[in-house]
């Protein structure tokens, strides 16, 4: 009997996947492959179910012969594996991003001989239902607070992109692209204290308070499912910084950055060049420990931010702060820098790493933007945070909108860089 192979990714079955089931039947033995959980972050969205689960469901399904672990989402391994006569998929993947993976279906199917059979993409109301249930799922606090901590363990690099309101947490969500054959996607959302004072056209200095803050996380959380990582900036009082901790566990925010300086707040990449105070490690080391002990469940992560190389204090004086706060709790270590390099945040992930090989390194790389996620995820770093490009793309081009309006006295000119209200339209989910 010949070999149909089909490939899932799905939490809940529905009757598109027993349409493919059904018409793959038809040419012979059935093989479904289960994408691992590693490729199906990179493919669709985060699963509900972890691998195992998902081979026994498939392997519960009538009609189906075998179940096969899929690891990359791209077909040439599985294909040259398993030798199938035929490859079943829906035609939903012959445009956009997913054409890179049907390319992959293609040449492999002409390296080791077999045919690719494309049946309608089934687009009824229950496939829409199921959908829907899938990312209301994925949105639920109790799902998306651990989130992060099993991306840390799951990915190279856990990408993360600065959003501000729920149109930017859209974009965060949904911008996918094929890279060298493969999809890729951001994997979690920064809400930054920087981008949310701006958006609101206030000074970066803890102005906009964390009720306006949390009502950001709210706007984002609502059309959303992706993990949230929140500038805390110094977290405030420690009396306050409990309640905050308690508040953001609750609501399903993934983990809390804070840095350790105190006064007035000012932003980081001013360096030395406006008056700036290093907390003591002792009374920072308070701080994490009262938040540990304030939170309720093992998932949310607060996560120390060391500003002594912004602050010109050293090496050395960075490193003793990094292995006192993991001592007292903290859930990682981000280590800033406002260098053109990132020769001294390679001195310190490697030196970190030394003494520590598993609590989780976060870095931004606004300053040292020439490095990339490899390099830096060779010398141990696990969360990227892309911190403000969203505010900093948006504002020039809106500016420039405004400016060819006021010199042409009509839009004509303006509407011929700007994004079609249809594809916006679009861009946003009905209910």
């Amino acid at each position: 009997m010949k070999k149909v192979y089909t490939c899932f990714c799905t939490d809940i079955i529905h009757e598109g996947h027993l349409n493919i089931i059904s018409e793959a039947n038809k040419l012979g033995k059935v093989v479904v492959g289960a994408l691992s959980d590693e490729a199906l972050i990179r493919y669709n969205r985060f699963p509900t179910k972890n691998l195992q689960e998902r081979i026994k469901m498939y392997e519960a399904l009538e009609g189906v012969s075998q179940v096969v672990v899929q690891d990359d989402m791209l077909y040439d391994d599985i294909i040259e594996e398993i030798r199938p006569h035929y490859v079943i998929h829906g035609d939903n993947w012959a445009q956009g991003p997913e054409s890179a993976i049907r390319e992959s279906a293609l040449r492999a199917l002409e390296k080791n001989g077999g045919e690719l059979v494309e049946i309608s993409y089934t687009r009824s109301s229950e496939v829409q239902k199921v959908d829907k249930l899938l990312r209301e799922k994925l949105s639920m606090p109790e799902y998306r607070r651990k989130r992060l901590r099993q991306l840390v363990k799951l990915c190279p690099v856990v990408k993360t992109l600065e959003v501000h309101s729920g149109l930017t947490g859209i974009i965060a969500e949904k911008t996918v692209v094929a890279n060298n054959g493969k999809l890729d996607q951001f994997d979690a959302m920064w809400v930054s204290s920087l981008c949310d004072s701006t958006a609101k056209g206030k000074p970066d200095i803890e102005l906009v308070d964390m009720s306006s803050r949390l009502r950001t996380i709210d706007d984002v959380m609502e059309v959303t499912t992706k993990p949230i990582i929140l500038d805390g900036d110094t977290g405030g009082l420690t009396e306050h910084f409990v309640y905050n901790v308690r508040t953001l566990e609750r609501m399903g925010v993934s983990a809390v950055i804070i840095e350790d300086k105190t006064g007035l707040k000012k932003n980081s990449l001013f360096g030395t060049e406006v008056v700036q105070t290093q907390d003591s490690i002792e009374n920072f080391c308070q701080k994490i420990s009262a938040g540990k002990n304030a939170q309720l469940t093992d998932e949310f992560m607060i996560i120390a931010r060391i500003e002594s190389l912004i602050l010109e204090q050293g090496m050395e004086d960075a490193l003793a702060r990094a292995f006192a706060y993991v001592k007292a709790g903290a859930d990682g270590i981000m280590i800033h820098s406002r260098k053109k390099e990132a020769d001294e945040i390679f001195e310190f992930c490697d030196k970190f790493r030394a003494g520590d090989k598993t609590t989780p390194i976060v870095v931004v790389p606004t300053s040292f933007n020439s490095v990339t996620e490899e390099e830096l995820s060779q010398h141990g770093v696990n969360i990227v945070i892309y911190a403000n490009q969203l505010t900093r793309s948006a504002f020039p081009a809106m500016q420039s909108t405004a400016m060819e309006i006021l010199t042409n006295h009509r839009a004509l000119e303006a509407d011929q860089k700007l994004m079609p209200f249809k594809d916006i339209i679009t861009l946003i989910d009905e209910l």
